[in-house]
């Protein structure tokens, strides 16, 4: 585990919906990461930085916006080539991140073809190097986290469809929301130790209910049932390729493990629906419909909202009538 404080990722004021798009790509990282759309100021890094601990090796690794094919798939070590006549795998970015987080900032200012590298590892788990006559393969599993902001420059649709969810923040927090955020910096500011100290058992309890999630995934069925609605409401938003259905159909059933079920029911499907379908909804088509009316959020689910209680509570259903709508960024004219 990584020495350094990071700020606990259930000291968040606020953002549930992406803390929760997190938590599902840390169940099933075969979702395929998660792509963060906001301006600058939204602690997009901070929270990348607390799900890594969530995870058991803690590793977060950032990839550098300059960063060359050589440091992200690694290559041949110049040392040992010359100076012992052998080839060696130099080891790079991806190997450094299997297990952790590997975190892009600006993502939409890397190069295309790394980008399409980045999201091939990720869906495999796999990093495989063919070059200066070396064969090599090592495992790369790993939690991807994209951040962009969509006035810089957006992604071309074709890498857009492969990050499996999408989470757009808003940039104005309502004046409370502003306050505690502000507060709770200074405080880990201050003394960062015994800040997370004080948070301890909420993270804890964050990460117990990660790892249970993570230990029932495989008992629960992708069925029949689930698949048959997630594909109607697919081709009803019009989206192109079958990712968003196999995407959503994972997300559904992390959200179901997440919960402590042991079945994908229709308010999994829901809870998940924008994330899987945002940035892969054709242009003008509206969201649509939720399989089934929801009931009205309990008490428990309603004091989900409090500040600071993130992660504290015991799993429940997350309603799609309690998810605020969320916002799509103008194209940059």
């Amino acid at each position: 585990m990584n020495d350094i404080a990071h700020f606990p990722l259930s000291a968040v004021v606020g953002a549930d919906e992406l803390k929760l798009a997190l938590c599902l790509t840390a169940i099933d990282p075969k979702i395929g990461g998660v792509l963060i759309e906001g301006p600058r100021g939204m602690a997009k890094s901070t929270l990348a930085r607390g799900l890594a601990d969530l995870l058991a090796s803690g590793q977060f690794v950032t990839l550098p916006l300059g960063a060359t094919e050589e440091r992200l798939v690694g290559t041949l070590d110049l040392d040992a080539a010359l100076g012992q006549g052998r080839a060696q795998f130099s080891p790079g970015v991806l190997a450094r991140a299997d297990g952790g987080v590997l975190y892009v900032d600006e993502v939409n200012l890397l190069a295309d073809h790394l980008v399409d590298l980045l999201l091939d590892v990720a869906a495999s788990g796999t990093n495989r190097i063919e070059r200066d006559g070396i064969s090599h393969r090592h495992s790369a599993r790993f939690v991807l986290i994209g951040t962009m902001n969509p006035e810089e420059g957006e992604l071309r649709p074709q890498l857009l469809d492969r990050f499996g969810l999408n989470v757009a923040l808003s940039g104005q927090p309502e004046p409370l929301a502003r306050g505690q955020i502000i507060r709770r910096r200074l405080d880990f500011d201050s003394d960062p130790q015994a800040f997370c100290e004080q948070w301890a058992p909420a993270q804890e309890a964050l990460r117990q209910r990660c790892q249970r999630a993570r230990e029932n995934l495989a008992h629960i069925p992708l069925d029949d049932q689930a698949l048959t609605q997630i594909t109607a409401r697919c081709f009803a938003a019009g989206v192109d390729g079958l990712r968003a259905d196999l995407v959503w159909l994972r997300a559904a059933r992390a959200h179901a493990a997440w919960r402590g079920a042991t079945a994908i029911a229709e308010e999994d499907i829901d809870a998940v629906a924008e994330f899987a379908l945002r940035h892969r909804r054709r242009e003008g088509a509206a969201p649509p419909p939720p399989t089934q009316q929801q009931p009205a959020a309990s008490e428990a689910q309603a004091s989900s909202s409090a500040p600071g209680q993130w992660g504290e509570l015991p799993p429940q259903p997350v309603s799609a009538a309690a998810r605020r709508e969320v916002p799509v960024w103008p194209k940059k004219p």
